[in-house]
């Protein structure tokens, strides 16, 4: 309020041509050296509009939205702009992105709605769940999740406390929103079990986005296996990085952005992610999804994270190495957790390395390094 009461009260805005600059966000550079995107006031408003909806992020007056997402992550996924649109209250957590203070200021502000990476969401379902009558929160608390794929027990874990985790899918690329999976009303009328599964997808595309999956035969049909990259355009999805106009290759010549990311998409039009392309094992001629194996290590009660790597394999080519984090005070073996995930998968597809460890490194965006990881694992002895 000190800051505001510095301004003088005449200020006017300029005046500005909707396609002029309005922010540059870089990407988190997993994938190579950090490129930058420039955002304009057109595409930023037309996202605002988008993210808004309804059957979007759901933002309004009646709202309290906590973003624990930082400016320079795709302008903490364009949030403030949307909230300044729809006059909904905005409560910053600054610095304070531990657990206990996060739900402190939920519970002080009556938070209505929130937005970050699966990490942070882990560190918020741990406190709960050891102190579950501590904190007084809204009931059905929106609690968008994106960055990386949460998996579906997570989901199911924050049900019981009456918080709602909304998936969401985008990138720097896409300002960033790009699917959101809320349920269609027929969907609500399937078993329990089958709308936890939409849920844990990335969703359907927003209004003014579009969504493909290619192969190398062409667009993929919507049928929920067959899996191609994930291709998006947009009204707010990136035609070009900046300063790099020689940098084309992630763009098809009919002006679809490649995202990387392998899906399948369903007669329904939801999207699932089932890996990154740079992410996926092939062993022995066969594609093996980290995610999938992930999210499944993650289901474990003891385990509080895991990351899936291909590493080098004489016979087969790559294997797959499991890092595992357990949850605090818990213990497990390799092969006890190799026995969780038989029923799961085929025999091929399990992890045969599987390492705990203190930590996985991370970006400053929340995700999984695996370069590092793979560096780090690159001359693992089989026996």
């Amino acid at each position: 309020e000190q800051f505001l009461d510095t301004a003088e009260g005449h200020f006017r805005y300029p005046e500005l041509d909707e396609n002029d600059p309005l922010g540059m966000c870089y990407t988190s550079g997993t994938t190579g050296r950090p490129k930058g995107v420039v955002y304009t006031h057109r595409s930023t408003i037309l996202h605002s509009f988008g993210i808004a909806l309804p059957d979007a992020l759901s933002l309004s007056m009646h709202d309290v939205f906590t973003p624990v997402v930082p400016m320079f992550h795709v302008n903490a996924w364009g949030l403030p702009y949307a909230a300044v649109m729809t006059g909904t209250k905005q409560v910053h957590p600054g610095p304070y992105l531990d657990a206990e203070n996060l739900l402190d200021l939920y519970e002080r502000e009556r938070v209505t709605a929130t937005a970050g990476v699966p990490t942070i969401w882990l560190g918020i379902l741990q406190a709960l769940e050891k102190e579950p009558d501590r904190w007084k929160l809204v009931p059905g608390m929106r609690m968008v999740v994106g960055g990386s794929a949460a998996p579906e027990s997570m989901i199911r874990a924050f049900d019981k406390f009456n918080l709602r985790v909304i998936h969401a899918w985008g990138m720097t690329e896409t300002s960033p929103l790009g699917t959101v999976s809320l349920l269609k009303p027929h969907l609500l009328e399937l078993d329990e079990d089958a709308q936890y599964a939409y849920r844990a997808k990335q969703g359907i595309p927003v209004p003014l986005v579009e969504v493909r999956a290619m192969t190398d035969e062409g667009e993929a049909p919507w049928d929920g296996k067959t899996m191609g990259e994930l291709q998006v355009r947009g009204a707010w999805v990136a035609a070009s990085y900046y300063n790099l106009p020689s940098e084309t290759d992630k763009w098809t010549p009919d002006g679809w952005f490649r995202t990387g990311d392998v899906v399948t998409i369903d007669a329904e039009g939801y999207v699932k992610i089932t890996d990154r392309t740079k992410d996926l094992i092939k062993s022995g001629g066969e594609w093996i999804s980290s995610q999938d194996l992930e999210n499944a290590i993650m289901s474990h009660p003891a385990v509080a994270e895991a990351a899936v790597i291909a590493v080098p394999h004489p016979k087969w080519a790559e294997r797959p190495l499991a890092a595992v984090v357990l949850r605090e005070g818990e213990q497990l073996s390799a092969d006890e957790l190799r026995a969780y995930l038989e029923p799961k998968f085929a025999k091929w597809w399990l992890p045969d390395a599987i390492v705990f460890v203190d930590e996985i490194p991370r970006t400053s965006t929340g995700k999984f390094m695996k370069a590092k990881l793979r560096e780090q694992f690159k001359d693992w002895k089989w026996e």
